[in-house]
């Protein structure tokens, strides 16, 4: 029988809280830029190529308009490794706060301090936009997801069981 899954909601209400992730341990450049102009086959690519391991479909049926509207409404940043894709993350404004509506990173780069170091920079953004930033993750995503949002100050304050899988 399928597990429930657990879904923690985090937030930092300052950026003196965030307790920044060491450098990565990647071989090459890291380099992390907003796309600009938004486009919406970037944010599908990351989607389901980033989400694709840990069950992320709720979206899968956008259309190319759609995903076009979404990436104008967040700001996208994609992390790259000497020009390669590794990693991204979209920030969404709500009110007096963001919202990290979706970060994550490609499988081959997983477990080499990349997550820490994008996160600090998503968190270090975040707050050039509004006073509280906040972020949701659950026990479907990556093995190291809850840990890194921890390790970086963010506290949780609900969480929720859902259904099996």
């Amino acid at each position: 029988m399928a597990e429930p899954v657990v879904r923690t909601y985090l937030e930092l209400t300052s950026l003196a809280e965030l307790r920044a992730a060491a450098p990565p341990r990647v071989p090459g450049v890291v380099a992390i830029a907003r796309v600009e102009p938004p486009d919406g086959a970037v944010n599908r690519w990351f989607y389901e190529t980033v989400g694709r391991p840990h069950g992320w479909t709720d979206h899968i049926g956008r259309t190319d308009a759609e995903w076009q509207e979404w990436a104008e409404r967040v700001e996208t940043w994609v992390a790259t490794i000497d020009g390669g894709n590794a990693g991204y993350y979209e920030l969404r404004e709500t009110g007096d706060d963001v919202e990290i509506a979706y970060f994550g990173l490609l499988p081959h780069v997983q477990g080499q301090g990349l997550g820490g170091h994008l996160l600090t920079h998503a968190v270090t953004r975040a707050f050039e936009l509004a006073p509280r930033v906040w972020v949701h993750t659950c026990t479907l995503d990556g093995p190291h997801a809850l840990a890194n949002y921890l390790a970086r100050g963010l506290r949780p304050f609900r969480t929720e069981t859902l259904g099996p899988a």
